[in-house]
């Protein structure tokens, strides 16, 4: 028998002091209201592990979980393992790209299948099942997503939230956020993205970078109606604790096989973008979103080379076997903004530049203003100008969903 959700759900929001937006069915768990007894530790939190603020929720209930191999608890235990020791009613995982494991290609087909540790049916939302279906969410009375963003536009997870919040609105389930830090949560730069070039990799109209963490992102669609028909999920963000956006955060894990550490993680927005031309960026070396180069790159001008081999997540890489010059970014210095000057120096030493962009770089843009701007040969500085009003406008819209600051 189905237990019922509304009186559950108002006697937990009493008992946690839930704070919402008045316009949105948002709530965020308060970590600031006076009437909140003050913490007890300066320690940072992940949502994962605010766990007085959301077990109380889940007691009782049929729980379905939207992870990944992200969805840490402590270095040595992931959340799923920690629900079920609480004896958490798991039911099912629901997995995004790359899979609940995190072991996929970037693309590859992922497959509904079983965990085998804990037994429990693995539903893919990858491939041409994106969105959960009824059928899917059927003896599921509340859904807990937890998986680590990194703050870039076409970074998958994020378009996973939305499908999964659409799901849960259509089907009236509750939907539990927790919270994790955007690594890369100061940088809110690159062209918004234009509404008829929507796809899988570009869902809203933000830029390449937006400086918020998935809490954060998830009131955002709620509040501005970005879902089908304007519906909104009854949505609950479990925060960090003591967490700022301009705080330095190592991910424990990799967020994806091509990211392998920080300065990956760092350079990917920038280097991303050569998925939309004839560049590799280094997959199939153990290097990935670190150095570029391409067999079309002159040695006269480019001194460093990497000949790209299938290795854990790329089992066949772009110029497989093939020797390409490009530049090293390992060793560079943190970058705080998106940056054009690599794109644009490959575009520049490439002979036969018709050749150089692809149909997916338009995607991966979210306009076709950029490529025509390189083109057309503007300089970065002109290029970044076009991008100010937009950026203003973004900002405007971000603040409003803000949790940390």
């Amino acid at each position: 028998m189905k237990i019922e959700f509304k009186n559950t759900f108002l006697f937990i929001s009493i008992l946690l002091i839930l704070v919402g937006c008045s316009t949105t069915r948002n709530n965020v768990v308060s970590t600031t209201n006076p009437s909140v007894a003050p913490l007890k530790e300066e320690k940072f939190k992940t949502g994962a592990e605010n766990t007085e603020n959301y077990l109380p929720f889940l007691k009782d209930k049929r729980v379905g979980i939207v992870t990944n191999q992200t969805g840490v608890f402590s270095k040595e235990k992931h959340l799923v393992d920690y629900l079920l020791e609480q004896n958490i009613n798991l039911q099912k995982i629901y997995a995004p790209e790359h899979g609940f494991r995190g072991t996929a290609d970037a693309g590859e087909l992922i497959v509904d299948g079983k965990d085998t540790k804990t037994n429990l049916p693995i539903i893919s939302l990858y491939g041409n099942n994106k969105k959960p279906k009824p059928e899917q969410l059927e003896g599921i009375d509340v859904l807990v997503f937890d998986l680590q963003d990194v703050g870039a536009r076409f970074y998958t997870y994020i378009s996973s939230l939305h499908y999964v919040m659409e799901a849960c609105a259509e089907n009236n389930i509750p939907l539990l956020v927790l919270d994790r830090p955007n690594p890369n949560g100061t940088i809110i730069d690159g062209p918004i993205l234009e509404k008829e070039y929507k796809s899988f990799v570009g869902m809203h109209e933000i830029p390449v970078l937006h400086g918020m963490t998935i809490g954060e992102y998830a009131k955002m669609i709620n509040g501005e109606k970005w879902l089908k028909d304007g519906l909104q999920c009854t949505l609950t963000v479990i925060p960090c604790l003591n967490y700022s956006h301009d705080m330095k955060y190592s991910l424990p894990v990799k967020p994806s096989p091509n990211l392998p550490n920080d300065q990956s993680i760092n350079l990917y927005a920038s280097l991303c973008f050569f998925e939309g031309a004839n560049v590799s960026l280094g997959r199939g070396t153990e290097k990935q979103f670190q150095i570029y180069g391409s067999p079309f790159l002159p040695e006269s001008e480019f001194n460093f080379s990497f000949t790209p081999q299938p290795n854990f997540g790329a089992k066949d890489p772009v110029y497989n076997g093939k020797l390409c010059f490009g530049e090293d970014l390992t060793e560079i210095r943190k970058v705080n903004r998106l940056e054009l000057k690599w794109l644009l120096k490959a575009y520049e030493n490439t002979a036969d530049k018709t050749v150089f962009f692809n149909d997916f770089f338009t995607k991966l843009t979210g306009t076709k203003k950029l490529r025509e701007q390189i083109e057309a040969g503007m300089t970065e500085k002109e290029i970044r100008k076009t991008w100010q009003e937009g950026l203003e406008r973004f900002k405007q819209v971000r603040a409003k969903y803000l949790i940390y600051f």
